[in-house]
């Protein structure tokens, strides 16, 4: 498989530019250079909150663990996440009815609520202190047409067993504020400092044996019961099984169709009077594209971001954060015209995306005992849980029908667009 055309070795080496607020004053785990080739039952290739949930349920499932990573933590597209918990998906329920079915579709949506319930209950029973706090979310509508289709979607969430409400505009203005045409409000979701329980996660895993090496993986061969990873230091790594959680790119593999690169940008304010913040915190999403979404921090601190783009070259994505922020900010005002709208922390960050808004996780077709979890759109740490949950059951021998809906080699909708999406991303240089 040949690499991905749009993206430079480099640049996957700068995922963030500038600096958001995550992992302050906390203890990082500590990685080794490799010094001599290893065996182990799973490799997992990526050091990030994907590769730390991965790490964790394996160790937990009693696996030998080596974790790798090329970079030093706080630079990957973790340290960019905004770490909204949230179970809806940035596809709606409407439509992935009508490119997968009703059944279908309801499937994914429940198992994304079950995610964020499942995350919870990990770093509860863990005592991983991350900022942890269930929220409420609100999906504004855009216009009066936008709300529209909310009240549909809100209908069908309901056929599906979903929780939640739909506002209209008199009870949303009264009851947030918020001067919108209407929106969804919904319990089940939650927020974290994504760098914190990433670093938790890690250390639990390096507690039950995980081994944790610095090192750029420049190869990989699937060869029979094993697969074989060489590194850049001349060194292999040979396992059982491997899992790519790296992110957006893989060097000498070529991503699924369904899959292209963006980025996107996000601020986090001074601290605000907390009696200056909307009703319970809820976090906030809009159903516009590009679209903002807001939440606050243990601080009081709003975080903002969204005006995503398919830029994926790191200097023209830095070049870019100054206008970024400042149409976000203006969004901001706009919408909450209450906050101190005063910058402490500016970022962006690069992640990968998909033309049916759900991961790829599961067999790298062609490379037997390769596993990937790819993709993850806005919702990225829900659906990592779901990744470390699948591969778990399938490096154990578990099957399970629903899997194939997140295949890397499945069918999606728009490939044609998504495709042409992708190909002018790419033109940009960028």
């Amino acid at each position: 498989m040949a690499s991905d055309p749009d993206l430079d070795e480099s640049d996957h080496d700068q995922m963030v530019s500038g600096r958001s607020l995550w992992g302050r004053n906390a203890i990082r785990p500590e990685w080794r250079p490799i010094e001599q080739s290893i065996a182990a039952d799973v490799a997992v290739i990526g050091g990030g909150i994907t590769g730390a949930l991965i790490a964790e349920h394996l160790t937990a499932r009693g696996f030998c663990v080596v974790i790798v990573d090329r970079q030093e933590l706080d630079f990957g597209s973790t340290a960019a996440s905004t770490a909204m918990l949230q179970w809806e998906i940035d596809s709606t329920l409407s439509e992935l009815e009508t490119w997968y079915g009703f059944e279908r579709a309801a499937g994914i949506y429940r198992r994304s609520a079950a995610a964020v319930a499942g995350l919870a209950k990990l770093i509860a029973t863990n005592g991983i202190a991350c900022g942890f706090r269930s929220r409420n979310t609100l999906y504004l509508a855009a216009n009066q047409e936008g709300a529209r289709d909310l009240q549909a979607e809100r209908q069908l969430r309901r056929r599906a067993g979903l929780p939640g409400v739909y506002l209209e505009h008199p009870d949303l203005f009264t009851q947030f504020e918020l001067d919108r045409d209407g929106a969804i409000y919904s319990p089940g979701s939650a927020e974290a400092d994504p760098l914190l329980l990433t670093w938790a996660l890690i250390a639990i895993a390096v507690r039950r044996g995980a081994q944790l090496l610095k090192a750029s993986v420049t190869a990989l061969h699937s060869d029979g019961d094993h697969v074989t990873a060489e590194t850049d230091g001349g060194h292999v790594i040979q396992a059982r099984h491997l899992v790519l959680a790296t992110g957006y790119s893989m060097p000498g593999l070529e991503m699924p169709k369904l899959h292209r690169v963006c980025s996107s940008w996000a601020f986090a304010t001074v601290p605000q009077n907390p009696a200056r913040l909307w009703r319970d915190r809820a976090l906030i999403w809009e159903d516009s594209h590009p679209y903002l979404y807001m939440r606050t921090t243990a601080d009081h601190r709003i975080v903002a971001g969204g005006e995503d783009d398919g830029t994926v070259n790191a200097a023209v994505r830095e070049r870019k954060l100054p206008a970024k922020i400042r149409v976000i900010q203006a969004k901001m005002q706009r919408l909450w015209p209450r906050a101190d709208t005063r910058i402490a922390h500016a970022w962006g960050g690069t992640f990968g995306e998909t033309a049916d808004g759900l991961p790829l996780i599961g067999p790298v077709p062609g490379m037997p005992h390769v596993f990937a979890a790819y993709g993850y759109g806005g919702n990225g740490i829900t659906l990592s849980y779901l990744a470390a949950q699948m591969i778990g059951a399938m490096i154990a021998g578990m099957h399970r029908d629903w899997f194939e809906d997140f295949a890397l080699d499945r069918d999606g909708p728009g490939l044609r667009r998504f495709g042409e999406d992708r190909a002018r991303a790419g033109s940009e240089l960028r």
